[in-house]
């Protein structure tokens, strides 16, 4: 299930939360996957076998104790922080459906798909030949956009990249969770003529996946920012409104290309954004998810 092991840099943005991408990816750290060409005549095992050896080599390790948190790559470690919310809230999606403005996003949008079918078009007229970039390359991951902003990379970050990986894979789970219980139509179902310039994900429009994860990705990031106030090198208050501003344009531009490609709704992008902010605040607070805590400071360090 390990895919493509040579794209590494940028995998398990399920981005497109129809096409969860390339999470099964091993090491995560960079694009620059492997393969070792071992010898069939000679391998290179049995030429660490010394004299007096048998001829299978007797050189082994004292076995680990355990795989170590080490070893696992941030896509397959966010899965252990899943399971783990799952297990310790497990009331997280009434929680967030009792949530008033949760609801009242999506009942403004049942209530009045044309006029926001209106603003796609204008959207698709004015907006969508410059957006086509950002749109096509933003379908897949987006991972990207926010290692340029931070100015970071995998291996330069790699605490701060396991939690990106969390929070991508938590919004994920968390608006496929809603995608399911409410069904509403995609835009194009209502307009064809959007004529959308990628293919309309298999699975239904609210709220929005990119806009779920882009903006619980910005909210971890604060919160990791915000962690390092109770450290020796606290970052400055200047920087962290800096970076929020940044983080949350990028969200924001996230989803609104979404928009302009004619696949979510403004109400799904809203929908999305309450979404991450419910997740942040309400479900993922202070020791309700100890890996998750302990991963946002770990990161804390690294911007130290």
């Amino acid at each position: 299930m390990t895919g493509n092991t040579g794209n590494t840099g940028n995998t398990g943005n399920t981005g497109n939360t129809g096409n969860t991408g390339n999470t099964g990816n091993t090491g995560n750290l960079g694009g620059v996957g492997w393969f070792i060409a071992d010898r069939v005549d000679l391998p290179f095992v049995t030429r660490l076998a010394p004299g007096g050896m048998n001829e299978l080599g007797d050189l082994r390790r004292t076995p680990p104790a355990s795989f170590g948190d080490r070893q696992w790559s941030a896509n397959w470690y966010a899965w252990r922080v899943l399971h783990q919310l799952i297990a310790n809230v497990p009331d997280w999606a009434a929680t967030c459906d009792a949530d008033g403005l949760f609801t009242d996003i999506r009942n403004a949008l049942v209530a009045d798909y044309n006029s926001q079918i209106d603003n796609l078009v204008l959207a698709a007229r004015d907006e969508r030949p410059d957006a086509m970039g950002l749109i096509l390359s933003q379908d897949g991951e987006f991972f990207s956009d926010f290692l340029a902003v931070l100015t970071i990379r995998p291996g330069s970050h790699p605490q701060t990249w396991r939690v990106l990986n969390i929070a991508s894979l938590i919004g994920s789970f968390a608006a496929l969770y809603f995608k399911g219980k409410y069904d509403l139509p995609r835009p194009s179902q209502i307009c064809p003529a959007l004529l959308p310039p990628i293919p309309v994900p298999g699975h239904s429009s609210w709220p929005s996946g990119h806009a779920t994860q882009a903006h619980l990705m910005k909210n971890c990031m604060l919160r990791i920012f915000a962690e390092t106030a109770t450290m020796p090198n606290p970052m400055p208050a200047a920087d962290q409104i800096v970076w929020s501003a940044d983080l949350t344009d990028l969200a924001d531009e996230i989803a609104r290309n979404r928009e302009i490609a004619g696949l979510h709704y403004p109400g799904d992008s809203a929908g999305g954004a309450r979404l991450a902010d419910l997740l942040n605040t309400e479900i993922l607070t202070t020791g309700a998810v100890p890996m998750f805590d302990r991963a946002v400071t770990l990161a804390a360090e690294e911007w130290q």
